[in-house]
């Protein structure tokens, strides 16, 4: 592009953001977009392996914790920690072994840290343990196949200064990408993680659009946070929807609101039919993650794409437009990736380097992975 052109489109865009606002009534909050705006993440350099979050192998040795293999690693922030949430966790398992399975099985288990220097991977400060100090499972699970097989959180959030897991109840592991889930639901913990109650409501059907999710907060216009969550369902075949709920009311089922679209003022619309939700993002989806990054000042969502790997996408507002997938981590890279978990906490250089967890089918455990963003 021309000088001239650049700094016409910019001041274009400038008078747009002046004239109409942001989509959605914030003035202020670019999280929420500005219309017009074109899309800027060019592509992605720079990955490498920081290092190994968990195992036996790991700096954290957490074999000390019966930790021996876990998966997932999904974060949230509440005052200094961040706390790392793991899936299916086996106490001792064959060294050769490769995906899940062993002794000791736990369908969840949480780490946490206050590391704040991620260039040197991830220390964890500690593990929620029961009383001979081993990691314990926080949302027990039946463990029956074809009626609850394990309880898998997708992600959590700190809100109205409590902690909050969404999970999944899967009745069914099928084949590769593929399983059943019974319903999606939400636990609560006021005591740092310690302990957990899993809340009768809210509850999403297991073969709903809402089965796994990706939460964030946005400031409205008065300054009080909304949760927007990017869903999926349960497995890595669906798309993606959008639903949000203000802080204040994410233990109340009926005051979720599911996107349906944009009126004809471009602006969101809302409904509290589920059933009424349009899907953001077409593609086949597997364990997302979504944040915003200050650096290309726009959304970034990462996800497991059946047959590429992981990719990432840019968001002008959180529902879209969204950005073509860019590659972050191919499957020739790294086989048996799943589980790209990014946290607005770790980057560097303004949010051009991000920092983010992924899990690896052999050896069964989570790792630390940076990339750089080039506009």
């Amino acid at each position: 592009m021309k000088p001239k052109a650049g700094l016409a489109a910019a001041a274009a865009a400038i008078l747009l953001f002046a004239a109409s606002g942001c989509a959605g009534g914030a003035k202020e909050n670019p999280m929420l977009g500005v219309s017009g705006e074109p899309f800027v993440l060019k592509g992605i350099s720079g990955l490498a392996q920081v290092g190994q979050i968990t195992g036996a192998e790991s700096p954290n040795k957490t074999d000390r914790y019966a930790v021996y293999g876990t998966d997932l690693g999904s974060m949230m922030n509440a005052r200094d920690r961040t706390y790392f949430v793991f899936g299916d966790t086996f106490g001792e398992r064959p060294a050769d072994q490769i995906g899940g399975g062993g002794s000791y099985w736990r369908s969840n288990t949480i780490g946490y840290t206050t590391d704040k220097t991620p260039e040197d991977g991830i220390a964890l400060d500690g593990m929620i343990v029961d009383e001979i100090g081993t990691a314990k499972e926080l949302l027990p699970s039946k463990k029956i196949d074809y009626d609850e097989m394990t309880k898998i959180p997708t992600h959590g959030v700190e809100a109205n200064g409590a902690l909050y897991l969404y999970y999944m109840s899967v009745s069914h592991w099928g084949d590769p990408g593929k399983w059943d889930a019974g319903y999606a639901g939400i636990a609560k913990s006021t005591d740092d993680a310690q302990n957990w109650t899993l809340l009768d409501a809210p509850k999403w059907p297991g073969d709903s659009a809402f089965v796994q999710v990706s939460p964030y907060k946005v400031k409205n216009e008065d300054g009080t946070p909304d949760i927007y969550l990017w869903c999926i369902p349960a497995g890595r075949f669906g798309g993606v929807k959008l639903m949000k709920v203000a802080e204040t009311d994410i233990e109340r089922q009926d005051a979720y609101r599911y996107y349906t679209g944009k009126d004809d003022k471009g602006k969101p619309r809302w409904s509290a039919d589920m059933n009424e939700a349009e899907t953001v993002v077409d593609d086949t989806v597997g364990e997302l993650s979504v944040v915003w990054n200050p650096y290309v000042k726009r959304w970034l969502m990462t996800y497991l794409k059946e047959g590429r790997g992981v990719v990432m996408r840019e968001g002008l507002s959180p529902w879209g437009p969204w950005g073509e997938p860019l590659d972050l981590v191919t499957k020739e890279q790294q086989p048996g990736l799943y589980g790209p978990f990014m946290n607005d906490r770790y980057n560097a250089q303004d949010g051009k380097t991000i920092y983010f967890a992924l899990s690896l089918w052999d050896p069964y455990n989570v790792f630390w992975f940076k990339a750089s963003l080039e506009k």
